[in-house]
């Protein structure tokens, strides 16, 4: 099983060669820990860290 790509601009968990969000093809295998937002309007996390969709992302990347 292959490692998921994340973006390196928006951390966004990605499948395919771009991302949702910002259309960058700046992706990476090199990241750690993870974090699921939900619902992003009630997340307190989400807030503080400028999260405005829900989705799986990336903490670290490099």
């Amino acid at each position: 099983m292959s490692k998921k790509k994340a973006c390196k601009k928006c951390k966004i968990f990605v499948k395919g060669s771009e991302c949702p969000i910002c259309k960058s093809d700046q992706l990476t295998t090199n990241w750690n820990g993870r974090i699921y937002i939900l619902d992003p309007n009630k997340s307190k996390i989400a807030k503080k860290i400028n999260i405005t969709i829900k989705g799986e992302y990336a903490i670290k990347v490099r």
